[in-house]
């Protein structure tokens, strides 16, 4: 299972293409409002407990200061994926981009690009995959279908 946390419910639009992609691999998702700010006792607990429920992997989605995805990393023993999300008070998504990346040494978290929930997604089915073979058979294949979609539309450009 993967927990799906994010600061505020605005980010889940952008937090929700992790949702589908992981959804459509058939894996089981947590999704939750988890604020570093606004309700830290809520993320302590996330983070200390979220492997004794069985998530494998945690995807935190964060806009502006963005120490959602570091302090559960802090915490937790399992791999997170930060997603700097460009909110509404962000410095063009840059600050989020940088809270998240910029993690010292020890305190390691795995970064997507700006809004990219869906590539969250993917890194995490691919960290699972990697020690269960239906999901890894999933990645194969749809990695095989972004092959044929390219090859598709080359066939429609070339003359």
């Amino acid at each position: 299972m993967v927990g799906i946390i994010m600061g505020s419910d605005s980010d889940l639009p952008i937090m929700q293409e992790a949702i589908d992609i992981l959804e459509s691999f058939d894996i089981a998702v947590e999704v939750d409002i988890v604020s570093a700010h606004r309700t830290p006792e809520k993320l302590f607990d996330y983070a200390n407990n979220a492997h004794k429920r069985g998530i494998q992997v945690i995807i935190a989605g964060a806009g502006g200061a963005a120490h959602l995805p570091g302090m559960v990393a802090s915490m937790s023993p399992l791999p997170v994926i930060g997603v700097p999300v460009k909110s509404r008070n962000s410095i063009d998504g840059w600050d989020s981009v940088l809270s998240i990346l910029q993690m010292p040494g020890g305190v390691p978290v795995a970064t997507v690009a700006l809004d990219g929930a869906k590539n969250a997604g993917i890194l995490a089915a691919q960290i699972i995959g990697a020690s269960d073979k239906c999901v890894l058979d999933k990645i194969i294949a749809y990695k095989q279908g972004l092959k044929l979609k390219v090859e598709k539309a080359s066939e429609k450009v070339r003359k």
